[in-house]
């Protein structure tokens, strides 16, 4: 009799595992979005100021300061999330600006990333509403272009990396993912960054994002 008792806990282990199996599914992602912080109302003088690329003042009426912009740009997403139960899961999502943009006499490319937790309040064969939040970082890259030639022959512009600005953010989000086969889904999503020191880059440390993923999900929901 007790070495029946003494299996209990084991059995019961075995089939809290089997249903957490058959209840777990993958989720893998595209994004397509943007992300938006006004400009900080900053400047920095171009290559042609003896100061250059050193701030200034845009109404100053410095010939060589150029405003620095607003971040809202096109990102593209990328994630994944595994749902260990129909309600809670974990996630991680990557968005990132695929081409450089003006960031006064700089050129410069944007990158959020986070790793989430995940409930799903609403979960059936077509329809998900999902909420997540987690932490992450937010990273501002900037270069520098110019055209260089050689004689009159042959012009060319390079582009050299000149260091970028890291931040530890926070996210959420919801979303509703909306499934047009079974395993095909397509989800609008509104996010918010909060990222300490944004302000170094832009005037805001909130940062509202929207993206719509496209995805497709391996399991059972």
């Amino acid at each position: 009799m007790m070495r029946r008792l003494g299996l209990l806990p084991a059995v019961a282990v075995l089939v809290w595992c089997s249903t957490a199996h058959a209840q777990s599914s993958v989720d893998v992602n595209i994004g397509f979005g943007s992300a938006s912080d006004s400009a900080s109302g900053a400047g920095l003088d171009n290559a042609s100021s003896v100061n250059a690329f050193g701030g200034c003042n845009p109404r100053s009426g410095d010939p060589f300061c150029q405003a620095t912009p607003s971040l809202s740009p096109f990102f593209l997403g990328f994630g994944g999330d595994i749902m260990l139960f129909k309600k809670l899961g974990a996630g991680f999502e990557a968005n990132i600006t695929p081409t450089r943009h003006d960031y006064g006499p700089l050129q410069y490319r944007e990158l959020f990333y986070d790793v989430n937790g995940i409930y799903a309040p609403i979960s059936n064969k077509r329809v998900q509403l999902r909420f997540e939040g987690g932490l992450g970082g937010a990273r501002t890259s900037f270069a520098f272009t110019q055209n260089q030639c050689i004689g009159t022959a042959v012009c060319s512009n390079i582009t050299q990396p000149v260091g970028n600005a890291s931040h530890f953010q926070v996210h959420v989000g919801v979303g509703v993912s909306i499934f047009v086969t079974e395993h095909i889904f397509i989800r609008p999503q509104f996010d918010f960054h909060y990222v300490p020191g944004f302000t170094d880059q832009f005037s805001s440390n909130a940062v509202p994002a929207g993206t719509v993923w496209v995805g497709y999900n391996f399991g059972e929901r």
